[in-house]
């Protein structure tokens, strides 16, 4: 049994990884053929929440996570609507993670993809990625928790799939209220089918195989267990083999796609991802597949990031491939204290390292 298991995990991993190589293939940008940050980013864009004209257009991959993901969870009988935990403190968290990718440049998806194509810095802002999740884990450990979620209505689960939904209907009809790129990364992406495709794929087994980036770090130093971080390897063996095959690993600092060389800045970045998908109970991939599943606490966080996008190239936190800005070093370093801040007032008395969601 445990070496069927290993295989499964092993097995979706690859799946992930191939899926990450066709979308690349089809059109993505370079080392982003999967990055739920950015691409949260570019929807946001899309429907008018930030007027950053490069980084504009409704992901389909986004939509094609939460319906595969809700579909197979209808499947097998794991719809079930809860939430109510800590509902604002997640937004804001959802936020500050948001703010730490978007001054990284990408998610800890994006992150494997960077490390796979040859980026250096990614392999640098791993470091403030595990740390982060450390960070965390030493909270879980004093008895950090939001508190627990209740039984909802089935409308209540249902927003994120109808959402989607909606957003499936917009990117298809193109209506003149909604904003596509025509330069920049927002500009560069696999077609509609390809996309939507893609992300079904990752959603069915993303849902199945609970994969998450941060808890699979976590499961290792908490509890000894490895499934997740084996996975983890799987994808990003399998997307830097087909770099190589294609030609397309640059083993380097400089020049590489849409990223900078601030690595003090990538390690905090990535340090603010790690830190606040410890304290969410899963990173933002993770988030979306709970969202398919009636899990409204996700639903609120990924709402979190759909607004924190749009902070982050209204006022000017975002980097970009010349570097970081100064807006976004100091809200970095606010989010980083805000979510240490909300980490410390919500320690409990009675430890709860065993209530973890992803």
């Amino acid at each position: 049994m445990a070496v069927r298991k290993k295989w499964s995990i092993i097995l979706a991993g690859v799946a992930v990884g191939l899926v990450a190589i066709g979308l690349g293939a089809f059109g993505n940008p370079a080392n982003m053929a999967i990055c739920v940050a950015c691409f949260i980013r570019d929807t946001a864009g899309a429907l008018g929440l930030h007027r950053a004209d490069p980084v504009q257009y409704i992901r389909p991959e986004i939509i094609g996570i939460v319906l595969g993901a809700f579909i197979i969870g209808l499947i097998n009988k794991e719809f079930k609507p809860t939430g109510g935990s800590s509902p604002f403190t997640r937004f804001a968290l959802g936020m500050c993670v948001m703010v730490g990718a978007m001054v990284f440049l990408g998610c800890p998806t994006r992150m494997v993809m960077r490390i796979a194509g040859g980026d250096v810095n990614a392999a640098i802002g791993l470091v403030g990625f595990v740390s982060g999740i450390l960070t965390g884990i030493v909270f879980l450990n004093k008895g950090f928790s939001l508190k627990r979620s209740y039984e909802q209505q089935t409308v209540e689960g249902l927003g994120m799939p109808v959402v989607s939904v909606l957003l499936l209907i917009l990117v298809i009809a193109s209506p003149a209220f909604i904003f596509f790129s025509e330069s920049g990364p927002g500009s560069q992406h696999a077609p509609l089918l390809i996309s939507l495709a893609g992300g079904l794929v990752i959603g069915v087994v993303g849902q199945q195989s609970r994969l998450c980036f941060v808890g699979g770090i976590r499961d290792a130093v908490l509890f000894n267990e490895y499934r997740m971080l084996i996975a983890f390897a799987a994808i990003l063996v399998t997307v830097l083999l087909g770099n190589v095959a294609a030609g397309t690993f640059s083993l380097g600092i400089e020049g590489q796609p849409i990223a900078h060389t601030e690595w003090i800045w990538n390690i905090l970045g990535l340090y603010m991802v790690g830190l606040g998908s410890v304290m969410l109970g899963g990173c933002p991939l993770r988030q979306l597949v709970l969202t398919s599943g009636g899990n409204s606490d996700a639903g609120v966080t990924v709402l979190g990031f759909l607004f924190g996008a749009a902070i982050c190239h209204n006022f000017g936190l975002s980097s970009s491939g010349a570097g970081t800005t100064a807006n976004g070093r100091i809200g970095l370093v606010i989010c980083i204290v805000i979510s240490l801040s909300i980490a410390v007032l919500n320690i409990s008395k009675k430890r709860k390292t065993t209530e973890v969601t992803a």
